[in-house]
């Protein structure tokens, strides 16, 4: 009674978030519920068991600050933070804003401590902001009252050589590929994550999603999840893959 469960991150944590609301209405479809929706967070509160479960929109994790010269991404900040304390638990996410360029990128620059540029490798950037976010955790989480979960990387499936087929994308796929391994291997920036996870005080939970996320090239919106634009490998069907996700983060607390 009376948890507050936070998932921090891009769309593919609210994605989980939106799962995870969905499994516990499914259990107990007839206990009184609200959602409320104000700037970045959003939340779903099941009254009759006084358990909140938030959203809170943060891409990178770290700050986008506005300065002069435009959006700044500081690898260094993150004053949001605050808005992610007294919480029970707490599910971090991210890197696919990382990967975006151009327009479809949400700042001008880049801040690392006194350097300030316009672009760099997009790990390394990585690496520094999410070693940021690692020590935010150390010196503002008390593991005895709050359990912390990172969301592993989720993979997309734009590029059909990927799984080896003629194929173009997630378009059309209907199974999911066999085996338990993934053509193409493992990303570098699920290396990073398990460098950086190695290196924290707190215990952090990895939700450990790839690989198994990898295979289902079949469970993506595709053309069909209401974006104009085209077609969405990225995000995932629900109910789907997510839920599996919330299995095992459940497993893992029992």
């Amino acid at each position: 009674m009376g948890k507050k469960i936070m998932f921090v991150g891009d769309s593919l944590s609210l994605n989980q978030w939106e799962s995870l609301a969905c499994m516990i209405h499914a259990v107990v479809p007839d206990s009184k519920y609200n959602y409320v929706r104000h700037d970045s967070i959003s939340q779903v509160t099941f009254q009759d068991y006084g358990v909140t479960i938030y959203y809170y929109r943060s891409p990178y994790l770290v700050d986008i600050t506005s300065e002069d010269i435009g959006p700044v991404l500081n690898l260094g900040s993150i004053v949001q933070g605050r808005n992610w304390l007294g919480m029970d638990m707490l599910v971090f996410n991210t890197w696919h804003w990382w990967t975006h360029k151009g327009k479809a990128q949400s700042w001008q620059y880049i801040r690392d401590g006194t350097t300030l540029s316009l672009d760099m490798d997009r790990h390394m950037a990585f690496y520094k902001g999410l070693t940021t976010w690692a020590r935010w955790v150390d010196s503002n989480v008390d593991p005895t009252k709050t359990k912390v979960f990172f969301q592993g990387i989720s993979p997309t499936h734009y590029q059909a050589r990927d799984w080896k087929s003629v194929s173009r994308d997630c378009s059309g796929e209907q199974t999911p590929l066999s085996g338990s391994t993934y053509p193409a291997g493992t990303p570098e920036e699920v290396e990073i994550v398990n460098k950086v996870l190695s290196m924290t005080k707190t215990p952090v939970t990895l939700l450990d999603i790839t690989t198994l996320s990898q295979l289902r090239k079949d469970a993506h919106p595709s053309v069909y999840g209401g974006n104009p634009s085209g077609v969405d490998c990225s995000h995932w069907c629900l109910p789907g893959l997510p839920d599996t996700w919330n299995q095992l983060m459940y497993a893992s607390i029992l």
